[in-house]
């Protein structure tokens, strides 16, 4: 096992305080003339086992995980940080963030991980030679005799991973407490499975009245991405909502339900009305100009390339509030879903304050929630995970649901990775419920079944992703069961996420899971036999 205490960097500039399993370190710089930091590496050693160990390792991006054995890495779903996102690595090594753990064969597992995320991002760097614990600081200056406190540290090992995220997930909410969103868990419809960016205020009021006719259980109405006239000006209705998202909230809350709005509040595209008149507000390239975030990154899915709002910005931060209070005061939207908040905390190009991305991003975030007010649901998605904490009620924890099996496997395999962090950290978003073939998808109602039974094992968020007036009678019925079961997560029994099981309402859930290809004899801690791609779960 790794002893992090005697793999501590040997600086002079670098001071390590242990207190049980965490550490509050600082740095200074000693000597006599100012100086800029980059990543500065806290702990480095040999991993102290063999190179066939398995490990998981968190990713800077929501859709980023990763996992593999000290020599072979791979990345969990198809958006990794260096790949897709051109974050940069270290040659030769792997690399993760904030959170790694191992688990060496009839060894206890061990968990490292940064349990703090206030102004830096803390990254692993690994081969089966040797690992790194270090902490970008993004050239941050010191003058002489300067000292700044960095991020608190974690450690632990134990024979149950389960309890051990249990006991970091401890340190990360006392450091980064949730924002108290203290309404029942959110459960609704969202628009974007169905009609994607060509949504319209029909579509919205047919999907309503379905509802209201036959579930009442989804409060929230989440008008997805299409409402707005460009990526940017959010409160400029697209000409597909002829009466304005004003009139169409007021209509969804006088049928008595709550509009939930989509909003990407950290980027905009090049012909918003937003960009032309505050290029100010973006964050710029070396030569003063804002930055492309096809020049750094990926460019964005739609209506590309991004640019990436500055959160260290004065006007930045005013506009971001005049936006939210305006849905909130003056629209009566209280739920927000905030897509693409990776692009607010990406460390590239030059920002108007002295700041990390880290702390432009929270300083957005905090801009948002003062204009949203108190009572607000504020949702992340596509977000920076770390920088993330205790800015958000709910979380994304997985990439887009779509109606093929491959998805449908990959998302439970990421979902069930991040169930610990459901109910404290935030309130966990698996995605949306889908329970009916569209545009020729073809999925079995085994399969649609062991998507239903991952929703349910994650405990987290359900809204339907369907065309409302089209559910039949059984969809109906798994929509009702997701939402009135719905809490604390899955605890799973097994390193393959095959087996789990979840205390709900004074009865026992045991959750079967079998994504492969041929059918599988589960002996523990029920006999059960299951079909490929199927799930079952069965209530004691």
């Amino acid at each position: 096992m790794i002893d992090f205490a005697a793999c501590a960097a040997a600086s002079p500039e670098l001071n390590f305080q242990w207190s049980g399993n965490r550490c509050r370190i600082t740095l200074t710089n000693t000597g006599d003339a100012p100086r800029r930091f980059g990543e500065v590496v806290l702990f480095a050693g040999t991993p102290g086992c063999p190179a066939s160990t398995r490990f998981y390792g968190e990713g800077y991006s929501m859709l980023s995980q990763y996992q593999g054995t000290l020599e072979r890495f791979e990345s969990l779903t198809p958006y990794s940080d260096a790949g897709h996102y051109r974050l940069p690595g270290k040659e030769g090594f792997f690399s993760c963030y904030n959170l790694w753990l191992l688990f060496p064969a009839g060894e206890p597992v061990q968990l490292a991980g940064f349990s703090s995320c206030r102004r830096f991002s803390g990254k692993f760097h690994f081969n089966p030679e040797r690992f790194e614990a270090v902490l970008e600081l993004e050239q941050l200056e010191l003058a002489p005799g300067e000292t700044v406190e960095l991020e608190e540290f974690f450690t632990a090992s134990g024979s149950d991973r389960e309890t051990l995220l249990a006991e970091f997930s401890a340190r990360l909410a006392a450091n980064h407490p949730r924002p108290g969103w203290n309404g029942p868990q959110p459960a609704g419809w969202c628009s974007w499975y169905s009609y994607g960016p060509e949504v319209t205020e029909r579509d919205i009021f047919e999907n309503l009245a379905a509802i209201r006719a036959s579930l009442p259980e989804l409060r929230f109405i989440q008008i997805d991405d299409g409402y707005q006239a460009k990526m940017g000006d959010w409160l400029t209705p697209h000409p597909n909502f002829p009466a304005g998202v004003r009139s169409l909230c007021e209509r969804v809350r006088e049928a008595g339900f709550e509009p939930a709005l989509w909003v990407a509040p950290f980027i905009a595209e090049a012909d918003s009305e937003l960009f032309r008149e505050h290029p100010e507000f973006f964050v710029r390239n070396e030569a003063g100009e804002p930055l492309s975030s096809g020049d750094c990154s990926f460019g964005g899915w739609r209506n590309g390339p991004w640019y990436m709002l500055d959160g260290s910005h004065p006007g930045a931060c005013a506009w971001l509030r005049e936006v939210f209070r305006v849905m909130r005061r003056e629209w009566g939207c209280r739920y927000f879903k905030l897509d693409a908040n990776v692009w607010g905390g990406f460390p590239f190009g030059r920002r108007h304050g002295a700041v990390t991305s880290v702390e432009a991003y929270r300083s957005g975030m905090a801009a948002i929630r003062d204009g949203a007010g108190e009572g607000a649901f504020i949702l992340g998605c596509n977000a920076p995970m770390w920088p993330s904490l205790g800015c958000c009620d709910g979380m994304r924890v997985t990439g887009d649901i779509n109606r093929n099996w491959k998805t449908f496997r990959m998302l439970a395999a990421e979902c069930f990775r991040r169930n610990w962090q459901h109910g404290r950290l935030w309130l966990n978003d698996p995605d949306c419920a889908v329970l009916t073939n569209q545009n020729g998808s073809a999925l079995t109602p085994a399969e649609f079944g062991f998507h239903a039974a991952h929703l349910l094992a994650s405990g987290g968020l359900v809204l339907s992703g369907d065309k409302i007036p089209e559910l039949d009678g059984a969809a109906r019925d798994t929509l009702r069961r997701l939402i009135r079961q719905a809490g604390a997560p899955a605890r799973f029994l097994d390193p393959e996420f095959r087996t789990a099981v979840a205390e709900r309402d004074g009865r026992t859930l045991y959750f079967f899971f079998n994504p492969g290809d041929a059918g599988v004899d589960f002996l523990s801690p029920l006999r059960v036999r299951l079909a490929a791609h199927s799930a079952c779960v069965i209530e004691k």
